[in-house]
Protein backbone atom coordinates (compact mmCIF):
# COMPACT_ATOMS: atom_id res chain seq x y z
CA UNK A 1 0.00 0.00 0.00
CA UNK A 2 1.03 3.48 -0.21
CA UNK A 3 2.41 5.96 2.29
CA UNK A 4 -0.43 7.87 2.20
CA UNK A 5 -2.94 5.27 2.27
CA UNK A 6 -1.52 3.86 4.76
CA UNK A 7 -1.56 7.02 7.18
CA UNK A 8 -5.22 7.58 6.09
CA UNK A 9 -5.84 4.43 7.25
CA UNK A 10 -4.15 4.51 10.76
CA UNK A 11 -5.77 7.67 11.66
CA UNK A 12 -9.15 6.33 10.89
CA UNK A 13 -8.12 3.04 12.73
CA UNK A 14 -6.75 4.12 15.62
CA UNK A 15 -10.12 5.48 16.84
CA UNK A 16 -11.43 1.70 16.79
CA UNK A 17 -8.74 -0.10 18.34
CA UNK A 18 -8.69 2.59 20.90
CA UNK A 19 -12.61 1.73 21.78
CA UNK A 20 -11.55 -2.23 21.65
CA UNK A 21 -7.96 -1.78 23.63
CA UNK A 22 -8.48 0.69 25.69
CA UNK A 23 -5.96 2.72 24.05
CA UNK A 24 -5.22 6.46 25.44
CA UNK A 25 -4.39 8.23 22.37
CA UNK A 26 -1.40 9.44 21.93
CA UNK A 27 1.93 9.51 19.04
CA UNK A 28 4.05 6.76 19.10
CA UNK A 29 7.15 8.71 19.86
CA UNK A 30 5.48 10.58 22.73
CA UNK A 31 4.67 7.43 24.31
CA UNK A 32 7.92 6.10 24.31
CA UNK A 33 9.53 9.80 25.29
CA UNK A 34 7.76 9.40 28.60
CA UNK A 35 8.65 5.81 29.55
CA UNK A 36 12.04 5.11 28.91
CA UNK A 37 11.89 1.46 29.91
CA UNK A 38 9.34 -0.62 28.08
CA UNK A 39 7.85 -3.49 29.56
CA UNK A 40 9.17 -6.86 28.23
CA UNK A 41 6.11 -9.65 27.07
CA UNK A 42 7.72 -13.00 26.34
CA UNK A 43 5.72 -14.52 23.60
CA UNK A 44 5.62 -17.99 22.72
CA UNK A 45 5.34 -18.62 18.61
CA UNK A 46 5.64 -19.17 15.22
CA UNK A 47 8.36 -16.87 13.33
CA UNK A 48 7.14 -13.76 12.55
CA UNK A 49 4.56 -13.23 15.51
CA UNK A 50 6.92 -10.54 17.07
CA UNK A 51 8.81 -8.86 14.64
CA UNK A 52 8.65 -4.96 14.15
CA UNK A 53 6.06 -5.31 11.20
CA UNK A 54 3.44 -6.90 13.67
CA UNK A 55 4.20 -5.29 16.83
CA UNK A 56 5.93 -1.99 16.31
CA UNK A 57 2.91 -0.07 16.78
CA UNK A 58 1.35 -2.02 19.74
CA UNK A 59 4.61 -1.53 21.75
CA UNK A 60 4.95 2.22 20.79
CA UNK A 61 1.65 2.46 22.11
CA UNK A 62 1.54 0.84 24.86
CA UNK A 63 5.81 1.26 26.20
CA UNK A 64 6.13 -2.86 26.09
CA UNK A 65 8.77 -4.59 23.93
CA UNK A 66 7.80 -8.35 22.92
CA UNK A 67 10.77 -11.07 23.62
CA UNK A 68 9.96 -13.87 21.49
CA UNK A 69 10.75 -17.56 21.84
CA UNK A 70 9.76 -19.15 17.92
CA UNK A 71 8.94 -23.02 16.94
CA UNK A 72 7.76 -25.13 14.40
CA UNK A 73 5.01 -27.09 15.35
CA UNK A 74 3.06 -27.70 17.48
CA UNK A 75 4.84 -30.71 19.19
CA UNK A 76 8.15 -28.46 19.35
CA UNK A 77 5.61 -25.60 21.15
CA UNK A 78 4.54 -28.28 23.78
CA UNK A 79 7.46 -29.38 24.48
CA UNK A 80 8.74 -25.72 25.24
CA UNK A 81 6.39 -25.18 27.07
CA UNK A 82 6.52 -28.28 29.78
CA UNK A 83 10.26 -27.33 30.15
CA UNK A 84 9.23 -24.06 31.61
CA UNK A 85 7.91 -23.09 34.87
CA UNK A 86 4.55 -21.60 34.80
CA UNK A 87 4.86 -17.57 34.10
CA UNK A 88 7.49 -17.96 31.64
CA UNK A 89 5.62 -17.05 28.49
CA UNK A 90 3.18 -14.28 28.80
CA UNK A 91 1.24 -14.49 25.41
CA UNK A 92 1.17 -18.19 23.60
CA UNK A 93 0.22 -18.15 19.43
CA UNK A 94 -0.64 -22.00 18.84
CA UNK A 95 -1.65 -24.02 16.55
CA UNK A 96 -5.74 -24.87 16.96
CA UNK A 97 -5.35 -28.41 17.41
CA UNK A 98 -3.16 -28.06 20.30
CA UNK A 99 -5.60 -25.45 21.98
CA UNK A 100 -7.02 -28.77 24.35
CA UNK A 101 -3.66 -30.37 25.06
CA UNK A 102 -2.37 -26.68 26.57
CA UNK A 103 -5.85 -26.25 28.54
CA UNK A 104 -5.47 -30.10 29.83
CA UNK A 105 -2.15 -29.27 30.90
CA UNK A 106 -2.98 -26.66 32.97
CA UNK A 107 -1.36 -23.88 30.58
CA UNK A 108 -3.23 -21.38 29.88
CA UNK A 109 -5.71 -19.01 31.45
CA UNK A 110 -9.21 -19.63 30.98
CA UNK A 111 -10.45 -15.74 29.33
CA UNK A 112 -13.38 -13.87 28.93
CA UNK A 113 -15.44 -13.95 25.95
CA UNK A 114 -16.78 -10.67 26.37
CA UNK A 115 -13.58 -9.39 25.86
CA UNK A 116 -13.46 -10.13 22.08
CA UNK A 117 -15.22 -9.35 18.78
CA UNK A 118 -16.33 -12.48 18.62
CA UNK A 119 -19.40 -11.10 16.51
CA UNK A 120 -16.87 -9.56 13.96
CA UNK A 121 -16.37 -13.17 13.34
CA UNK A 122 -17.36 -15.23 10.03
CA UNK A 123 -20.10 -17.47 11.49
CA UNK A 124 -17.85 -20.76 11.02
CA UNK A 125 -15.28 -18.90 14.00
CA UNK A 126 -17.21 -17.86 16.77
CA UNK A 127 -17.35 -20.89 18.09
CA UNK A 128 -14.02 -22.63 16.89
CA UNK A 129 -13.49 -26.15 18.01
CA UNK A 130 -11.35 -26.71 20.68
CA UNK A 131 -11.33 -23.30 21.85
CA UNK A 132 -13.95 -23.65 24.25
CA UNK A 133 -15.27 -26.01 26.86
CA UNK A 134 -18.77 -25.69 26.87
CA UNK A 135 -19.00 -21.54 27.63
CA UNK A 136 -15.28 -21.67 28.83
CA UNK A 137 -13.05 -19.76 26.73
CA UNK A 138 -9.59 -20.95 26.26
CA UNK A 139 -7.87 -19.24 23.26
CA UNK A 140 -8.84 -16.85 20.54
CA UNK A 141 -8.59 -17.26 16.54
CA UNK A 142 -6.57 -14.50 14.93
CA UNK A 143 -5.40 -15.62 11.58
CA UNK A 144 -5.35 -19.15 9.49
CA UNK A 145 -4.34 -20.27 6.00
CA UNK A 146 -5.00 -23.45 3.54
CA UNK A 147 -2.83 -26.19 2.51
CA UNK A 148 -3.28 -27.58 -0.61
CA UNK A 149 -0.90 -28.42 -3.48
CA UNK A 150 2.33 -25.67 -3.73
CA UNK A 151 3.93 -26.05 -7.37
CA UNK A 152 6.47 -24.22 -9.73
CA UNK A 153 4.27 -23.12 -12.36
CA UNK A 154 7.28 -23.24 -14.65
CA UNK A 155 6.74 -27.05 -14.64
CA UNK A 156 3.62 -28.06 -13.43
CA UNK A 157 -0.10 -26.62 -14.75
CA UNK A 158 -2.80 -25.12 -12.55
CA UNK A 159 -4.47 -27.85 -13.92
CA UNK A 160 -2.65 -30.66 -12.92
CA UNK A 161 -2.41 -29.36 -9.50
CA UNK A 162 -5.77 -29.99 -9.22
CA UNK A 163 -5.09 -33.17 -7.18
CA UNK A 164 -2.29 -34.61 -4.80
CA UNK A 165 -2.10 -37.18 -7.23
CA UNK A 166 0.10 -34.67 -9.38
CA UNK A 167 3.09 -35.30 -6.67
CA UNK A 168 3.97 -39.08 -8.36
CA UNK A 169 4.25 -37.20 -11.69
CA UNK A 170 7.22 -38.37 -13.54
CA UNK A 171 8.84 -35.39 -13.88
CA UNK A 172 8.77 -34.53 -10.22
CA UNK A 173 11.03 -37.12 -9.62
CA UNK A 174 13.41 -36.78 -7.05
CA UNK A 175 11.68 -32.84 -6.75
CA UNK A 176 8.91 -33.41 -4.23
CA UNK A 177 9.33 -31.91 -1.02
CA UNK A 178 7.85 -32.02 2.24
CA UNK A 179 7.38 -29.93 5.05
CA UNK A 180 8.37 -31.43 8.11
CA UNK A 181 5.89 -32.13 10.34
CA UNK A 182 3.80 -34.91 10.14
CA UNK A 183 0.13 -33.51 10.32
CA UNK A 184 0.51 -31.26 7.30
CA UNK A 185 1.41 -33.97 4.80
CA UNK A 186 -0.33 -37.29 6.15
CA UNK A 187 -3.87 -34.84 6.21
CA UNK A 188 -3.30 -34.17 2.88
CA UNK A 189 -2.71 -37.63 2.16
CA UNK A 190 -5.45 -38.45 3.79
CA UNK A 191 -7.52 -36.66 1.76
CA UNK A 192 -6.08 -38.32 -1.17
CA UNK A 193 -7.66 -42.04 0.16
CA UNK A 194 -11.02 -40.44 0.46
CA UNK A 195 -10.92 -39.68 4.23
CA UNK A 196 -13.03 -36.49 4.11
CA UNK A 197 -15.81 -37.75 6.92
CA UNK A 198 -15.71 -36.63 9.27
CA UNK A 199 -12.39 -35.60 8.98
CA UNK A 200 -8.57 -36.85 7.33
CA UNK A 201 -7.30 -36.83 10.68
CA UNK A 202 -10.14 -39.47 12.40
CA UNK A 203 -9.67 -42.38 10.66
CA UNK A 204 -9.71 -46.07 12.23
CA UNK A 205 -6.97 -48.36 11.79
CA UNK A 206 -7.65 -49.51 8.25
CA UNK A 207 -7.82 -46.31 6.86
CA UNK A 208 -4.93 -45.35 8.83
CA UNK A 209 -2.85 -48.22 7.35
CA UNK A 210 -3.72 -47.38 3.80
CA UNK A 211 -2.78 -43.48 4.29
CA UNK A 212 0.92 -44.82 5.63
CA UNK A 213 0.98 -47.39 2.61
CA UNK A 214 -0.25 -44.22 0.23
CA UNK A 215 2.66 -42.25 1.60
CA UNK A 216 5.29 -44.84 1.48
CA UNK A 217 4.69 -45.24 -2.19
CA UNK A 218 5.96 -41.32 -2.69
CA UNK A 219 9.03 -41.84 -1.32
CA UNK A 220 11.01 -42.27 -4.93
CA UNK A 221 9.39 -38.85 -5.34
CA UNK A 222 10.91 -36.91 -2.44
CA UNK A 223 14.20 -34.71 -2.64
CA UNK A 224 14.52 -33.54 0.57
CA UNK A 225 11.97 -32.58 4.33
CA UNK A 226 12.79 -28.92 5.11
CA UNK A 227 12.31 -26.81 8.04
CA UNK A 228 10.64 -23.39 7.51
CA UNK A 229 13.86 -21.51 5.79
CA UNK A 230 14.63 -24.50 3.98
CA UNK A 231 11.23 -24.60 2.13
CA UNK A 232 11.67 -21.28 1.18
CA UNK A 233 14.80 -21.96 -0.14
CA UNK A 234 14.16 -24.79 -1.97
CA UNK A 235 10.62 -23.69 -4.08
CA UNK A 236 13.07 -20.18 -4.69
CA UNK A 237 15.71 -21.95 -5.64
CA UNK A 238 14.07 -25.05 -7.88
CA UNK A 239 15.54 -27.60 -6.07
CA UNK A 240 11.99 -28.41 -5.14
CA UNK A 241 9.12 -28.15 -7.60
CA UNK A 242 6.28 -29.32 -5.53
CA UNK A 243 6.31 -29.47 -1.88
CA UNK A 244 3.31 -31.39 0.41
CA UNK A 245 2.24 -29.84 3.36
CA UNK A 246 2.18 -26.46 2.57
CA UNK A 247 0.22 -23.80 0.72
CA UNK A 248 -0.03 -19.72 0.30
CA UNK A 249 1.75 -19.08 3.70
CA UNK A 250 4.94 -20.14 1.78
CA UNK A 251 3.90 -19.44 -1.82
CA UNK A 252 2.67 -15.91 -1.31
CA UNK A 253 5.76 -14.62 0.29
CA UNK A 254 8.02 -16.13 -3.03
CA UNK A 255 5.24 -14.89 -5.40
CA UNK A 256 5.90 -11.13 -3.96
CA UNK A 257 9.64 -12.17 -4.61
CA UNK A 258 8.73 -13.01 -8.40
CA UNK A 259 9.30 -16.70 -8.23
CA UNK A 260 7.20 -19.19 -10.65
CA UNK A 261 4.86 -20.81 -7.81
CA UNK A 262 2.01 -21.06 -6.82
CA UNK A 263 -0.78 -23.05 -4.36
CA UNK A 264 -4.01 -24.26 -5.21
CA UNK A 265 -7.05 -26.41 -3.14
CA UNK A 266 -7.03 -29.49 -5.30
CA UNK A 267 -10.12 -31.59 -5.86
CA UNK A 268 -9.72 -33.82 -2.91
CA UNK A 269 -9.89 -30.95 -0.40
CA UNK A 270 -7.65 -28.75 1.23
CA UNK A 271 -6.79 -27.85 5.02
CA UNK A 272 -6.92 -25.47 6.96
CA UNK A 273 -4.23 -24.09 9.79
CA UNK A 274 -5.16 -22.28 12.41
CA UNK A 275 -2.83 -19.52 14.39
CA UNK A 276 -4.82 -18.94 17.98
CA UNK A 277 -3.72 -16.82 21.04
CA UNK A 278 -3.62 -17.99 24.89
CA UNK A 279 -2.70 -16.16 27.62
CA UNK A 280 0.20 -17.94 29.72
CA UNK A 281 -1.10 -19.55 32.97
CA UNK A 282 0.89 -17.58 35.93
CA UNK A 283 1.90 -14.37 33.86
CA UNK A 284 1.33 -11.26 35.79
CA UNK A 285 1.22 -9.59 32.91
CA UNK A 286 -2.48 -10.71 31.56
CA UNK A 287 -4.29 -7.45 30.91
CA UNK A 288 -1.86 -6.18 28.50
CA UNK A 289 -1.69 -9.30 27.13
CA UNK A 290 -5.84 -9.16 26.75
CA UNK A 291 -4.97 -5.96 25.03
CA UNK A 292 -2.68 -7.07 22.53
CA UNK A 293 -5.23 -9.90 21.17
CA UNK A 294 -7.98 -6.98 21.05
CA UNK A 295 -5.36 -5.08 19.08
CA UNK A 296 -4.48 -7.98 16.47
CA UNK A 297 -8.75 -8.85 16.15
CA UNK A 298 -9.03 -4.77 15.02
CA UNK A 299 -9.27 -3.24 11.54
CA UNK A 300 -5.47 -2.40 11.81
CA UNK A 301 -3.82 -5.55 13.60
CA UNK A 302 -5.61 -7.56 10.90
CA UNK A 303 -4.35 -5.64 8.28
CA UNK A 304 -0.85 -6.27 9.78
CA UNK A 305 -1.98 -10.09 10.08
CA UNK A 306 -2.58 -10.75 6.59
CA UNK A 307 0.41 -8.77 5.21
CA UNK A 308 2.93 -10.74 7.95
CA UNK A 309 5.79 -10.57 6.36
CA UNK A 310 7.40 -13.42 7.74
CA UNK A 311 3.96 -15.30 5.81
CA UNK A 312 0.92 -14.20 4.99
CA UNK A 313 -3.02 -15.51 6.37
CA UNK A 314 -6.31 -14.90 5.97
CA UNK A 315 -8.37 -13.07 8.28
CA UNK A 316 -11.58 -15.05 10.30
CA UNK A 317 -13.17 -11.13 11.19
CA UNK A 318 -15.57 -10.01 8.29
CA UNK A 319 -13.89 -5.70 9.49
CA UNK A 320 -10.48 -7.30 8.20
CA UNK A 321 -11.87 -8.38 4.81
CA UNK A 322 -13.15 -4.86 4.33
CA UNK A 323 -9.93 -3.30 5.74
CA UNK A 324 -7.63 -5.36 3.54
CA UNK A 325 -9.99 -4.52 0.69
CA UNK A 326 -9.33 -0.75 1.57
CA UNK A 327 -5.52 -0.59 2.35
CA UNK A 328 -4.14 -2.83 -0.13
CA UNK A 329 -6.66 -4.27 -2.59
CA UNK A 330 -4.31 -6.46 -4.69
CA UNK A 331 -3.75 -8.54 -1.79
CA UNK A 332 -7.18 -8.90 -0.88
CA UNK A 333 -7.83 -10.15 -4.65
CA UNK A 334 -4.60 -12.67 -4.80
CA UNK A 335 -5.77 -13.82 -1.24
CA UNK A 336 -9.18 -14.45 -2.01
CA UNK A 337 -10.41 -11.96 1.08
CA UNK A 338 -13.18 -10.48 -1.64
CA UNK A 339 -16.73 -12.14 -0.89
CA UNK A 340 -17.64 -14.54 -3.83
CA UNK A 341 -14.53 -14.65 -5.67
CA UNK A 342 -13.04 -17.96 -7.31
CA UNK A 343 -10.53 -18.24 -4.09
CA UNK A 344 -12.79 -17.24 -1.51
CA UNK A 345 -12.12 -19.51 2.15
CA UNK A 346 -14.99 -19.10 2.96
CA UNK A 347 -17.17 -20.02 -0.11
CA UNK A 348 -14.34 -23.28 -0.14
CA UNK A 349 -15.07 -23.87 3.28
CA UNK A 350 -19.23 -24.01 3.30
CA UNK A 351 -18.67 -26.14 -0.58
CA UNK A 352 -16.84 -28.76 2.23
CA UNK A 353 -13.51 -28.23 0.76
CA UNK A 354 -12.01 -27.53 3.72
CA UNK A 355 -11.21 -29.38 6.86
CA UNK A 356 -9.38 -28.09 9.84
CA UNK A 357 -6.46 -29.52 10.47
CA UNK A 358 -6.41 -31.90 13.64
CA UNK A 359 -4.15 -34.16 16.02
CA UNK A 360 -5.08 -37.85 15.13
CA UNK A 361 -8.82 -38.91 16.57
CA UNK A 362 -8.14 -42.69 16.79
CA UNK A 363 -4.21 -42.81 17.00
CA UNK A 364 -2.28 -40.80 19.04
CA UNK A 365 0.46 -38.36 17.91
CA UNK A 366 3.04 -40.41 18.55
CA UNK A 367 1.56 -43.15 16.28
CA UNK A 368 1.93 -40.31 13.13
CA UNK A 369 5.42 -39.19 14.70
CA UNK A 370 6.55 -42.40 14.77
CA UNK A 371 5.48 -43.48 11.56
CA UNK A 372 6.84 -40.14 9.81
CA UNK A 373 10.46 -40.48 11.37
CA UNK A 374 9.55 -44.38 9.48
CA UNK A 375 8.98 -42.62 6.27
CA UNK A 376 12.17 -40.17 6.48
CA UNK A 377 13.70 -43.17 7.24
CA UNK A 378 12.80 -45.94 4.59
Amino acid sequence: MSDQSSRNFSRRTLLKTAGATGVVLATPMLNRAWAADPVEINMLAWYGHAEPDIVEEFEALHNVKFVPKYYAGGDNMLALIAQSPPGTYDIILSDAEFVQQLNAAGYIEELDPADYPFDDYFPEFQKFPGHWTGDQLWSVMVRYGLLGVSFNTDVITHEEAMSYNVFWDSRLTGKVGHFDWHLPSLGQMSLLNGNDDPSPFDIDGAAWEAVQEKTLSLKPQVGGYFDYGGTFSSLKTGEMHAMCGIGDWITGVLQKDGAPVDSVIPEEGGIQWTESYSIGIGTEKGEIAKKFIQYMLSPAGQVRSIQMAAYPALSPTKSGWTAIQEVNPDEARRSGLIEGAANDPIRLKREGRIHYRDIPRQQSLEDWNDFWSEYKNA
